[in-house]
């Protein structure tokens, strides 16, 4: 009975278990509370933009110690690490609606760096509220100015194509009018072109004139429609839209560069391609772009769109070449073999158009507005995105006119060393300009960097321009890579201003360096192509070599320079007599001068006096030096000094020689080597050496043959 009573009394009195279990779920709630207090204060970031999303229009600004807290975490966070992409929504729409005061909205847009993207979404509100006419000009300048810096983060442009027309109603405003005409070059596709917009953008340049930045928009315009646009442009539009992310730039570069996997601004910073190729390999390679597709909507129902990125061989390029969509950001198309082959196949005059646009800004801001520190990190990201252009130019077989544009500008500025190998590839790629502006663009800055450097500079730019006589004697071969501006006679003054400042840097870097052998090979190198130009490239232009390159060659002291010498002029005996015989057969219209011809046959007369008949020091000749000057120098016999026996470059060969004709001798002499059958036998055994340019050059100007066909055992002439 007491065990039932109890039950009975627990069964009755319920309270103390309700109690006990309400006890227990406050205790949890307040549990949850405190946690999410401590959250709260482990991430203050959180909790300011909270803050910040829930202030209203009409906040007192002014004294809001609470505001200018959360601000500050934000603004902080911002500059370090940058800011999500929900984040950037938030700000964005508390700037914009100036819910904060209008001295809040420029600095929300200032520290305003997104860390990875940025999300459509966002821009098309932040119109929208541009579109309302609240905020001050200055607001309205600085948010276009934020999304010209973003645009390639924007994840997907297909919503902001959408309100095209909304955008483009702000061209009437003058402040705003050079920053819309950007964006809309950014944004404007062929179905955005319209007679309307073109003649309001018409009637605004009759009231501003021809601002580069309307001259850009009507180019593209053109482009796309030249039914519509009949307004003579220049063929070369300047840079019409200057530089509007300085704002951002510092603090948008240092906060990608600390997150390595995410998008990056630029080309430099957002491509990892791998090393330049070799020149004539076409390398296939994925197109490596982190922004998302431009659209991965139909421009109608019945037809497929695919982006570039989606791309994986080069059927798939061929089956979709026509349903083609372009990246939003151009910089991706370089270093990618499919996109290239895309650009190559289909010719579209935009993609050029916009990629040199952007290629040409990139550059400047890299190179030109913004210093390098010297660290290796933007060394190797500088050289990495050079590489890239010079890959993609060899891939198309030409360069790009931003590029051109902007080695022109760099050279100025350029110090001889930073990135050397790629600035001195990208210059052997520009096109072919009259012979003033090669002078003046290229010829005097790289003039005062020769005579300022080092050797091996000096072989560097020797090299590019053997490298660019190259590119223009194959130009002349193929008249079809020609400007059309540029006559054969244009073309010639080009050709004749290049070898002759080749031959003025040559001359003196040989004086100034003491004849460096390295410097020497390379200038006949080059000169081994200027022999040639009448045969090999089919150019009425014969250019002799200067005494400042020919001299040092027939003195030097290595065999390697004199061989290399004779066969130049062998050479240049092939063209002139071609010539000759052509010119009097009436076979040519041209005429090659009298002078050169007198040059030749001064300089063959010094090779063949000095080596052959072994008199180099003739009265009236241009190394003619006095007698008793020569004296002075007690050197026996100094009028032989550089015959084929005693020349300094052939003195080991002739002691050679003498040694196995004579083992038994203890005194050596080399005059017995002129006697009877040792002749013949000595210029084979010296042309058995692999001196082939001197055999051609002694068998056609001496008549002498080094085969022992004829044993007769006189002494050689001493005139040939």
């Amino acid at each position: 009975m007491a065990d039932l009573s109890n039950l009975a009394g627990l069964g009755s009195d319920p309270s103390g278990e309700i109690d006990s279990s309400a006890s227990s779920a406050n205790n949890r709630s307040l549990r949850l509370a405190e946690k999410e207090k401590r959250k709260g204060e482990a991430d203050p970031f959180g909790l300011a933009v909270k803050y910040l999303s829930q202030v209203e229009a009409g906040t007192v600004v002014r004294g809001n110690d609470e505001l200018e807290r959360n601000m500050l975490v934000v603004e902080t966070v911002a500059l370090s690490k940058g800011l999500p992409s929900e984040v950037i929504t938030v700000l964005l729409d508390l700037a914009l609606s100036l819910n904060a005061g209008t001295g809040n909205c420029a600095r929300v847009l200032k520290f305003l760096i997104p860390a990875t993207v940025v999300p459509q979404e966002a821009i098309v509100k932040g119109v929208s509220w541009l579109c309302v006419g609240k905020m001050p000009m200055n607001a309205q300048v600085l948010f276009v100015r934020w999304v010209l810096t973003v645009f390639d983060l924007i994840d997907c442009k297909d919503n902001l194509r959408s309100i095209y027309g909304f955008i483009f109603s702000f061209v009437t405003e003058e402040n705003l009018c050079p920053f819309i005409c950007h964006l809309l070059y950014l944004l404007t596709m062929r179905e955005h072109v319209h007679p309307y917009r073109v003649r309001k953008l018409l009637d605004i340049q009759a009231k501003m004139g021809r601002q580069p930045f309307l001259t850009q928009l009507l180019a593209l315009y053109k482009v796309f429609r030249p039914d519509l646009v009949t307004l003579s442009l220049p063929s070369r539009v300047r840079t019409g839209f200057k530089n509007h992310n300085s704002t951002w730039k510092v603090a948008l570069s240092a906060v990608q560069r600390k997150n390595k996997g995410a998008v990056l601004v630029d080309q430099s910073l957002s491509l990892d391609v791998k090393e330049k190729p070799s020149t004539r390999k076409r390398v296939r390679c994925h197109l490596c772009n982190t922004v998302k597709s431009l659209t991965e909507h139909t421009l109608n129902s019945n037809k497929k769109v695919f982006c570039l990125q989606e791309l994986r061989s080069f059927r798939e390029l061929l089956e979709n070449i026509h349903n083609i969509e372009l990246p939003a950001q151009m910089g991706s198309l370089l270093g990618s073999a499919l996109a290239l082959h895309y650009l190559d196949c289909v010719q579209d005059e935009s993609a050029s158009l916009r990629l040199n646009f952007w290629l040409g800004h990139s550059l400047q801001e890299e190179f030109l507005l913004c210093p390098v520190d010297g660290s290796s990190d933007n060394t190797s990201e500088a050289c990495r995105f050079l590489s890239t252009i010079l890959f993609s130019q060899q891939f198309l077989q030409e360069g790009f006119s931003s590029t051109e544009s902007f080695l022109y500008k760099f050279l100025s500025v350029w110090d001889g060393c930073l990135l050397r190998p790629q600035i001195l590839d990208l210059l052997s790629d520009i096109p072919l300009m009259p012979s003033f502006y090669m002078h003046k663009l290229l010829f005097e800055p790289l003039k005062q960097l020769y005579f300022t450097s080092t050797v091996f500079f000096k072989v560097c730019m020797v090299l590019l321009f053997f490298f660019l006589s190259v590119c223009l004697y194959q130009a002349r071969a193929w008249p079809c890579v020609l400007p059309r501006t540029m006559t054969l006679s244009g073309f010639m003054d080009s050709v004749m201003e290049l070898v002759r400042f080749v031959g003025l840097l040559a001359s003196e870097g040989l004086r100034l360096e003491n004849c460096h052998v390295l410097l020497l090979n390379q200038t006949l190198a080059f000169y081994e192509t200027v022999c040639d130009m009448f045969l090999k490239y089919s150019l009425p232009l014969i250019i002799m070599p200067p005494a400042g390159v020919f001299y040092p060659a027939l003195f030097a002291t290595d065999s390697v320079s004199v061989d290399r010498l004779g066969y130049i002029m062998y050479r240049y005996r092939k063209n002139l007599t071609l010539a000759k015989k052509q010119e009097q057969q009436r076979e040519q219209t041209f005429h090659i001068s009298r002078n050169t011809y007198k040059e030749f046959n001064r300089n063959l007369q010094a090779m063949v006096n000095s080596m052959w008949n072994s008199w180099w020091c003739i009265p009236g000749s241009d190394i003619e030096i006095d007698k008793d000057l020569i004296s002075l120098s007690k050197v026996p016999e100094p009028w032989c000094r550089f015959d084929l026996i005693h020349h300094p470059a052939l003195f080991s060969y002739a002691i050679e020689f003498h040694q196995r004709c004579w083992p038994e001798r203890k005194n050596v002499d080399l005059g017995s080597i002129k006697t009877g059958k040792y002749w013949n036998w000595y210029m084979e055994f010296l042309f058995n050496q692999g001196f082939d340019g001197l055999n051609n050059f002694i068998q056609t100007n001496t008549g002498h043959s080094s085969g022992l066909s004829s044993q007769d055992d006189r002494q050689p002439t001493s005139q040939p």
